[in-house]
């Protein structure tokens, strides 16, 4: 009897954790920036990302070469010039999920992510609006945001800085199922 009590146990709590940790490992994240000279745009649709539902915890991680853009030459320098990626090869962000979501009730959730974004080797602070849609069987998340490259340390030269924009706009769109 107590074999068993403990195998339903174990059963009940393995299940418990792992419905509350969502994971995906092809999130999609784009950044594009536009300036009158060109229009500078990359996706990567192989972002990993964890969704702990206990903790309020979400975190990102996507391999910067991962990003394709429509001219080689741009990921090439992207690559190479602005986030050297083989130096730097990850962005990585780390947050709470601030904002009321019930994880139990299918419905759509307006939230703010509020961590800490790495990249290019600088760690700031990043608040940013996201929308989390719980389903019968996973939960979506979805975000859009502004960021400034220089902030990150990634510097632009004089030379194509008419051809890069100040300020990226950035899509993440995540699907999770449990873990």
């Amino acid at each position: 009897m107590k074999t068993y009590f403990f195998s339903a146990l174990l059963i009940v709590t393995v299940c418990s954790t792992s419905a509350q940790t969502f994971i995906t490992r092809n999130a999609y994240i784009k950044f594009f920036g536009s300036t009158p000279m060109e229009n500078i745009e990359a996706v990567s649709n192989q972002t990993s990302s964890v969704l702990d539902v206990a903790k309020g915890e979400v975190a990102f991680q996507v391999l910067l070469n991962s990003f394709t853009f429509e001219k080689a030459l741009m990921q090439e320098h992207f690559n190479e010039n602005y986030v050297e990626s083989e130096k730097y090869p990850k962005c990585i962000f780390r947050g709470k999920i601030v904002g009321a979501v019930d994880y139990a009730k299918p419905g759509t959730y307006k939230v703010t992510l509020s961590g800490k974004m790495n990249l290019h080797g600088v760690e700031k602070d990043l608040d940013v609006p996201a929308t989390i849609i719980v389903e019968k069987d996973g939960v979506k998340l979805s975000s859009e945001f502004k960021m400034v490259p220089e902030d990150y340390k990634i510097a632009i030269p004089g030379a194509v800085r008419d051809k890069i924009a100040k300020e990226m706009a950035v899509t993440v769109k995540a699907a999770y199922k449990p873990a």
